[in-house]
């Protein structure tokens, strides 16, 4: 159901068809826009010291439980000395900014969608930040400013971008515009390369390094759901030069006022940042077809007798295959993929989706890829080995995190943003329900320990209030020391849920495989059987 409101089926002067708004983006509230700080490249952050640590810290640890593997390659080759573009395809919402920032050696001067600086709760923390506003040309033509107005926005959020860029720090900017579903990337649009030529120039006239474009792979298992793999693959620098920057351009920023590069500048560097970018997506023709590529690289690395043991290397063989595939004709700069005509896809495509229907993938082929695997009982040694830890956690975590929890699958499974906004649900109400809730929760803690100290004594065997001795300053320490420890217990609660889900989750796939049987089971060795066929055909 789309937004009240939205003008649907509005294209832009190309005639594409514009990205259904939320009912957040329509509500533009113009004097919150234009009274958002600015943000300062005096220090190492460019809003508040205090709140972009904290929120950098907060946001590490959510994500921790967020994802069940997170691994992160290419940072070494990152320029050091000069700032970073940061430019990556949008399919997973707040949490495809948060994987690149987070994982970055610098902090970010940061650009959002409009909503994020005016929206209840987040824009205190958003605003505390310096995160400057951008008004999409979605908002603009389906009128939910003037043009004036967005260009009065925009100009000054590129301006503060370029110039942060300019004096060192990170960035990052989505060259789609916003975030989608599709298997491949959307057209690119020009606002990235247009405020990092600006930097250049701003960093040009102050005889500062060049900044440098960073293209970004990121890869999701399965975007929408909690404990899923994550990885952050930072690809080879694209290095400003100073024939990039025309004189004219360095003269026109000198003064602090936003100008344009020339158009020829900007579309040489949109189309190389594309030949640089695109082949770190799955870039097919559909989902179906990527998934039938991770399928025959599992295959693959099983008739090899070299397993897979990331999920990097599952996507690294995935897409060697599918560099492979695809007609040699097939250009980056192509907006519509082809779908790979090759007699190994139609038996993986069958192979994956009838895995897929079961909640199974390729990690769940045996030793020889021609079935399923069977049930090991090592596998669930550990699982068992932590369970009553978990169960000794479980009531905190019920108390500690219910209502949170709650609160993320409520906002994530009715967002009318789509399945790329669900997570970014779950990070906000885990981060931000943490803060709401946790002093409160721990106030009750306390205050129950404090007025049933004898029932406790009963309980623990000792009076907790006389841990440091039986003086007022020595009750206070207690107390504090309570008050310190509440947040922690809360956290490792998590964590230890976090390990439950997954254990949870590979018992499940353990059953499903084990109950899979007769036709079901019948199909899916019929199809690995043919894959197996046409594989042995294929050239090395």
């Amino acid at each position: 159901m789309n937004p009240e409101g939205v003008n649907e089926g509005a294209t832009d002067h190309r005639g594409d068809a514009l990205p259904v708004l939320s009912k957040s983006a329509t509500n533009m509230k113009m004097d919150r826009l234009m009274s958002t700080p600015m943000p300062s490249f005096t220090g190492s952050t460019p809003g508040s010291f205090f709140w972009t640590h904290a929120a950098w810290w907060f946001g590490k640890r959510v994500r921790a439980a967020q994802f069940r593997t997170r691994e992160v390659t290419g940072r070494d080759t990152l320029p050091a000395d000069r700032g970073n573009l940061c430019c990556a395809w949008h399919t997973n919402g707040l949490m495809d900014p948060l994987a690149i920032a987070l994982n970055h050696p610098r902090f970010f001067v940061l650009g959002a969608r409009h909503d994020l600086v005016t929206r209840p709760l987040l824009s205190w923390w958003t605003r505390r930040m310096a995160v400057q506003p951008v008004v999409r040309k979605a908002e603009l033509l389906r009128g939910g400013c003037s043009e004036e107005e967005a260009t009065q926005i925009n100009g000054r959020t590129l301006l503060m971008l370029a110039t942060g860029i300019s004096n060192g720090y990170g960035c990052v900017l989505f060259p789609e515009g916003t975030s989608h579903s599709d298997s491949s990337m959307l057209r690119f649009r020009t606002g990235p390369m247009r405020t990092v030529l600006a930097a250049g120039a701003i960093a040009k006239s102050n005889n500062l390094p060049l900044p440098a474009v960073i293209p970004i792979g990121l890869h999701f298992r399965n975007r929408e759901l909690f404990r899923t793999d994550e990885w952050v693959e930072y690809g080879a620098p694209i290095q400003l030069l100073d024939e990039d920057i025309p004189d004219a351009l360095v003269e026109s920023v000198r003064d602090g006022q936003w100008s344009e590069p020339p158009a020829e500048n900007v579309i040489s560097l949109r189309d190389k940042l594309r030949l640089e970018l695109v082949p770190l997506t799955p870039n097919t023709s559909d989902w179906a077809e990527n998934d039938a590529l991770h399928l025959m690289g599992q295959v693959d690395a099983r008739r090899s007798k070299t397993p897979l043991g990331s999920w990097r290397e599952e996507v690294l063989a995935a897409r060697s295959f599918r560099d492979a595939l695809q007609p040699a004709t097939l250009s980056y700069m192509d907006k519509e993929v082809p779908a790979i005509d090759h007699p190994s896809l139609p038996p993986a495509r069958a192979v994956s989706a009838l895995l897929k229907d079961r909640g199974l993938d390729g990690r769940d082929l045996d030793a020889e890829g021609t079935d399923l695997r069977s049930f090991s009982p090592l596998r669930g040694v550990l699982g068992l080995v932590r369970l009553p830890f978990f169960l000794l956690m479980l009531p905190i975590a019920l108390y500690a995190l219910g209502a949170q929890i709650a609160m993320g699958r409520l906002l994530g499974d009715s967002t009318d943003e789509g399945l790329d906004a669900r997570t970014s649900y779950h990070f906000l109400s885990a981060m931000f329900g943490s803060l709401m809730f946790w002093p409160i929760l721990t106030c009750i803690v306390v205050w129950l320990a404090l007025n049933n100290t004898t029932a406790l004594q009963d309980v623990l065997g000792f009076d907790w209030t006389l841990v440091y001795g039986a003086g007022s300053g020595a009750r206070t320490m207690a107390t504090a020391t309570l008050v310190t420890a509440c947040p922690f217990v809360f956290w490792l609660s998590g964590r230890s849920f976090a390990k439950f889900w997954d254990d949870w989750s590979d018992f499940k796939r353990a059953v499903t495989r084990m109950r899979t049987r007769g036709t079901a089971r019948q199909n899916i060795r019929g199809a690995l059987s043919t894959l197996h066929s046409e594989m042995d055909q294929m050239t090395p």
